[in-house]
This record gives C-alpha cells, sequence and structure tokens, in this order.
C-alpha cells in the first residue's frame, strides 16, 4: 500500500549492524553467538518495501536463525572489503548468497562508492581513452553510464563487457574462498540468465559461462526464475518511491523465493 507522506508510509527495517562492519542492515538484530544462516545479497535480499522479505519467512519456519546481511544496491565489492561480513558468513552454519550484479563493482575502467555500489564514482584513464567523446562527470550510476556508452558504439562497449565479466569472476572467486563452508548460490531474477545482452533485469552482464566458472567454489547452485507481476498494492511505500517499487520485488515473489529455498536451507543447515 501506498500513502501520501514518506513519514507515514516508509516502513520500518529496525536498521542494525553486525560488529565492525560499516554497514546498516535490516533488522531486528540477531544474536551471532547462536547458531545462525548467513544470508548475502542485494536488494532483493534486503527486502526493499515488503514487510516480510524471503529471509524473515525462512526465519519463521526453519532453524537455526536466518540473518539477514542484504545490502541495498550492493554488488560483491560491499561484501568482500567489509570487515565484519566474509567472516561472519564463514561462521553461519550456512551461506545463502544471492548472484550479485556486475556493473556494481570497481575495475579497471571505473571506480564505484564502497557500499552504495550502484553509484558511479569516476572513470580511470584506460576508460577515458577507450571514450574520449564521453563526459564521464555527467553519470551518478552505473546503469546509467554503461546503458550511454553501450549506445554509443558495441564494437568498443564489447571490450567493457569483457572487463566486467572478468572482474565478477576474479571478485567471486575471492569471495567465495573468502567464506568458505558450505554456500547456496541463488540466482534471483524474472528472467534466467542468458548469453545474449539483456539491459532489462538484474543482475546485469551475468552470464551462465561466469556462474560455471565459479560452481566449483559453492555447495548448491539454485536458479529462482519469477513470474512478471504487479505486486506494488501489496507492498509499502510513500507515493515519491512509487517508480522503485514498481522494480522491486514484492511479497508473493518473496513467497516464491522462500519456498524454492527452503529445502536447501533445512538441507544444509
Amino acid at each position: 500500500m501506498s500513502f501520501e507522506s514518506t513519514s507515514i508510509g516508509a516502513l520500518d527495517y529496525a536498521p542494525c549492524r553486525y560488529g565492525n562492519s560499516k554497514l546498516l542492515f535490516r533488522g531486528p538484530r540477531r544474536d551471532l553467538t547462536k547458531p545462525y544462516i548467513a544470508f548475502l545479497g542485494g536488494s532483493e535480499t534486503y527486502g526493499k518495501f515488503v514487510e516480510r522479505p524471503f529471509v524473515d519467512l525462512l526465519d519463521m519456519t526453519v532453524e537455526p536463525s536466518c540473518v539477514n546481511f542484504g545490502c541495498l544496491n550492493s554488488g560483491a565489492d560491499v561484501f568482500l572489503n567489509d570487515p565484519f561480513l566474509p567472516d561472519a558468513a564463514q561462521r553461519g552454519l550456512l551461506t545463502v548468497m544471492q548472484v550479485p550484479t556486475a556493473q556494481n563493482m570497481s575495475n579497471r575502467l571505473f571506480t564505484v562508492h564502497p557500499r552504495r555500489n550502484d553509484r558511479f564514482v569516476s572513470a580511470t584513464q584506460l576508460l577515458r581513452a577507450l571514450y574520449p567523446d564521453v563526459d564521464f562527470a555527467t553519470f551518478n550510476f552505473n546503469k546509467h553510464m554503461l546503458l550511454h556508452l553501450s549506445q554509443l558504439s558495441e564494437e568498443r562497449f564489447a571490450l567493457v563487457r569483457q572487463e566486467l565479466h572478468q572482474a565478477w569472476s576474479a571478485r567471486m572467486r575471492t569471495l567465495l574462498e573468502r567464506i568458505s563452508g558450505k554456500i547456496v548460490l541463488t540466482w534471483i531474477s524474472h528472467k534466467a540468465p542468458s548469453e545474449e545482452e539483456d539491459h532489462s533485469h538484474e543482475p546485469w552482464h551475468v552470464t551462465p559461462g561466469m556462474i560455471d566458472e565459479i560452481r566449483d567454489r559453492v555447495t548448491e547452485y539454485v536458479e529462482i526464475v519469477l513470474p512478471e507481476q504487479d505486486e506494488t498494492a501489496e507492498m509499502v511505500f510513500p507515493d515519491t518511491e512509487a517508480p522503485a517499487a514498481n522494480e522491486t520485488l514484492g511479497p508473493q515473489a518473496h513467497n516464491t523465493i522462500a519456498a524454492a529455498l527452503r529445502p536447501y536451507v533445512e538441507k544444509y543447515s
């Protein structure tokens, strides 16, 4: 449901911190001195605009406790560079990790914000040399920048895509090695992974071949392909955030994700 005022319409996510992490996570805060399952992921794992994200739904029906380490608009960088998260995930009985998008990470072509990984910070000299006709000061977000570059030149953008693929694969292998233990890697999207370029659904620029490169580092890989449906009537958001809510998973999608993951959570915890 939507409301006129952001003070009335916004959900209380009970934000909390763990250990020495610089990140705010969705609460309520869990006791990490007891056995737990760690859930790492982006906005879908965090569960923006929904009262009960799939992590909470699982927490209601399985043991031990399910801890939501989802971060809004994140890529692999936020998890790998945080002083707390990799070790916290390693201490869990199981880590369930959402496949992150490839554009929200620093690489040889551009840098992103260390915590809000969707935010473009600057282009490197390598990218400026590849696109001397582009004023990179006009971009605030990675998506906007990459869409513009892809429209300018498919030939040049093929080099950008190659860098994204290589950086993602290397960063993910490092992250998975840091976590070790039992890991269920989860694809959450409205479309299955494809080798074809698709800017309509997250995670961007992640192909089946890239996932295959890291399959040996995880215990299970689960693909959850969700139907396209309008769930905004069941979501909680102020009217000012209606455009963002239209691109966010609703309660039915979270129910589907929880049902798909429950057998794996029960099997490995």
